[in-house]
């Protein structure tokens, strides 16, 4: 009998363990099934980026863009990297990690070309400088040659980058010199020294006075038609995510895209 106990004793135990490896078997695999089912529903084997190296000035437009994009695009991440072009192309070229580059100048989309990263790029909009004031105007500017007086605090983007670029070839086209108390990066670090009252007056794109929404004026100047600024845009040779890529640039590119771009002040090229 002895005998007997002892092998209920050990056979007990062994059915049970076994019993519940079964019952485990059955359950994991649903539960994995169906992490994998709602994975792929929600893009395909988990979530997917795309990530987009685009000028200043594009920063409120992208942004609506991009939302647009990931609406339609369940799953998927567009990823922003505003900046001046100029710098832009350098991290490019260093390798950075990029999907799309949209440029503020054909200038320093050619950086990106000339390196191979880059080939075809396409002009999608154009954009054109105005002079960004204090919604007081305390300084009185009316015209270009006001930003000559000494008295007035100006502000203007470094001549590497494209607003800097465009600044100099209009105050060349009227045939002024202009000192500048700062020389900023970009074009909304320019605009910022106006919003905050430190300068008078700077050189801005009309799209970036009209995105301040009120928060300065702005004063048009007819030498700004000499210093018109392409907008080129690409796919990245190397972009981790190309399909992604042509997708995005294909928005730029479309009516919906326009229409966005146009509303805040673009031109069409």
């Amino acid at each position: 009998m002895f005998r007997r106990l002892s092998r209920w004793a050990i056979a007990l135990p062994v059915a049970l363990a076994l019993a519940g490896l079964s019952g485990c078997g059955s359950g994991e695999p649903a539960t994995t099934s169906a992490s994998a089912s709602a994975s792929a529903s929600a893009g395909g084997g988990g979530a997917k980026e795309v990530t987009v190296f685009a000028a200043a000035s594009l920063t409120g437009t992208f942004t609506e863009l991009g939302k647009t994009f990931e609406a339609a695009h369940p799953g998927t991440t567009v990823k922003f990297n505003f900046g001046s072009s100029a710098t832009l192309a350098q991290q490019i070229t260093q390798g950075a990690p990029a999907d799309v580059f949209a440029a503020a100048s054909p200038a320093t989309m050619k950086t990106v070309t000339d390196a191979s990263l880059a080939s075809s790029p396409t002009t999608f909009v154009r954009n054109k400088l105005e002079i960004a004031v204090p919604k007081d105007n305390p300084a009185k500017v009316d015209e270009l040659k006001d930003l000559t007086d000494s008295k007035v605090k100006v502000a203007l983007c470094a001549e590497q980058v494209p607003c800097g670029a465009a600044a100099v070839k209009a105050l060349d086209a009227a045939g002024l010199k202009v000192k500048p108390v700062t020389l900023e990066q970009d074009v909304k670090a320019t605009l910022t020294k106006v919003e905050l009252g430190e300068v008078d007056a700077a050189l801005v794109y009309k799209t970036d006075v009209i995105a301040s929404a009120g928060k300065v004026q702005g004063i048009e100047f007819p030498e700004a038609d000499k210093a018109i600024n392409d907008y080129p845009i690409a796919t990245l040779a190397k972009a981790p995510a190309g399909d992604l890529a042509k997708q995005f640039v294909d928005l730029v590119l479309s009516q919906q895209g326009k229409d966005v771009l146009t509303k805040a002040g673009f031109e069409a090229p």
